[in-house]
């Protein structure tokens, strides 16, 4: 088998190996492809579909779908990117975000992607769930208010940590992150310095006594967009 082949992604030839997806392939090519659920170092989870492509003209997410010799991926067209903002849009209205009051403003990679799509404020009518806090646990609380059930926090528990922290109850609308305790996030053995609480895209899942430390115009998304230390290769 050779070591290398190519396909082709916006018009552009790539060259990916045997075993990447294409969401590898296209960031070793410095091409970004918006994602949420998706997380270096995890296992592929498929769940948020804002990496969504059109591979030979069907949709596929970037983040499962191995990359194959040949193939014709679209990835950057007007389709596609509208379809990105409302899936982002969708997470926006289904919980409650307020990112001027979110400790997680300036570091959340949904705020991020509201901003590269140009989402200044969602055109779909707000929701307003009623979520469960949980503050029990002496590093960490848990705002549900703000989960986008990207499964982050239940892999990197399950597979870097080993702990199997949290997991997912319910199903549809009633579906929500949980903890494996009968109570409370106290009751687990997480600590506040595993890496589960630092895979939360959002504010979902994040340690006490470090809100706000970071001044606006050195958090993570201040000077440039999300997606483009692939684009520069960095």
């Amino acid at each position: 088998m050779a070591d290398t082949f190519t396909f082709t992604i916006d018009g552009r030839e790539v060259e990916a190996k045997p075993g990447q997806t294409i969401l590898e392939a296209a960031e070793a090519a410095r091409i970004y492809i918006p994602r949420l659920c998706h997380k270096k170092g995890l296992e592929p989870y498929g769940a948020c579909r804002v990496c969504t492509v059109l591979v030979n003209g069907r949709p596929q997410s970037a983040c499962t779908q191995p990359v194959a010799p040949g193939i014709v991926v679209e990835n950057d067209t007007d389709e596609l990117r509208e379809r990105r903002k409302l899936l982002i849009e969708m997470l926006f209205v289904e919980g409650n975000h307020f990112c001027m009051f979110c400790e997680k403003s300036g570091n959340c990679e949904l705020q991020a992607l509201g901003y590269r799509f140009g989402i200044t404020a969602p055109t779909l009518p707000y929701l307003f769930p009623k979520r469960e806090l949980d503050g029990s646990h002496p590093e960490v609380f848990i705002d549900r208010n703000r989960c986008i059930l990207c499964a982050r926090c239940v892999r990197t528990s399950r597979d870097v940590d080993g702990k199997n922290v949290f997991q997912f109850t319910g199903r549809g609308i009633t579906k929500k992150i949980s903890v494996n305790a009968t109570t409370s996030l106290a009751e687990t053995d997480l600590k506040g310095a595993d890496e589960a609480v630092d895979a939360c895209p959002v504010g979902a899942i994040l340690r006490k006594e470090t809100a706000y430390r970071v001044p606006i115009g050195h958090r993570l998304y201040d000077h440039a967009a999300i997606g483009s230390e692939i684009e520069k290769g960095e």
